[in-house]
């Protein structure tokens, strides 16, 4: 089995004249935590989309466990794939965003066991067991009747990262997961994270928790302007790093 579980070969995204990713190439082995810092538009946030093919990429190639993304290739031409097929591809990779993207009208118990039983078509007793699991797994296994009204934010990034998992993803994506928290409601999501990279996960972690990827990240990259302008071992980009851009990142966020 190949040991790589997303492969980035020289990715361009486009929008209109304006290039977000610039020849970006990138592996991540399986079970790993690579973890994307850099300033707000350099183009982490495009490329975690172009992962699940929210995004449609301009230029390059993108594989999640051997298999190209959002195209068939045939006679060294790309053919998008229909819809309905790249969303079957999708299935595999759990997505948590900034925002919850919590359906207000439905419990969490509810708003994990959604996919499981219209996607995969589970039988609901078995859903309900996975989706009570899941949340126990979270910390919340006192919330399981609870409307995300009546959550913290901390709490709803916990059930949406519950809900992820209940598709049983091979790779999870997270898009700066603890930015719209309060300050005080951060460590509750990161701690789940990093139980979740224990368990070995693989993952994708936008983030700007530098302490975070210092602890968890098995590699970590910096970008700039649609670049990859360093990357490497976590310990090592953060105190040592090459460049003179990440020197000046890093100086105003450590």
């Amino acid at each position: 089995m190949d040991s790589v579980m997303v492969r980035a070969e020289n990715l361009v995204k486009s929008f209109g004249h304006n290039t977000v990713l610039k020849d970006i190439s990138v592996e991540v082995k399986r079970g790993e935590v690579m973890c994307l810092i850099g300033p707000s538009g350099s183009g982490k946030s495009t490329f975690l989309r172009c992962i699940n093919h929210l995004e449609v990429l301009s230029g390059g190639r993108l594989y999640v466990d051997g298999d190209l993304i959002g195209y068939r290739e045939k006679n060294g031409k790309l053919f998008e794939l229909k819809a309905s097929e790249a969303a079957a591809q999708r299935r595999d990779i759990g997505m948590v965003f900034q925002r919850f993207n919590l359906f207000p009208h439905m419990t969490a118990l509810e708003n994990v066991i959604e996919a499981p039983l219209r996607v995969k078509k589970q039988p609901k007793a078995q859903a309900i067991a996975r989706g009570k699991e899941l949340l126990d797994r979270v910390g919340l296994a006192d919330k399981f009747d609870s409307y995300p009204a009546h959550l913290s934010g901390g709490q709803q990034q916990r059930v949406a990262i519950a809900r992820a998992l209940a598709m049983d993803p091979k790779l999870m994506l997270f898009d700066e997961p603890t930015s719209a928290l309060d300050p005080e409601l951060v460590g509750e999501v990161l701690d789940v994270m990093k139980h979740l990279a224990q368990s070995g996960m693989t993952m994708i972690v936008v983030t700007h928790e530098m302490g975070f990827a210092r602890e968890v990240a098995d590699s970590l990259v910096f970008m700039d302007d649609g670049y990859v302008v360093e990357a490497g071992n976590p310990e090592d980009v953060l105190t040592k790093p090459q460049h003179e851009r990440t020197k000046a990142f890093l100086s105003k966020v450590l």
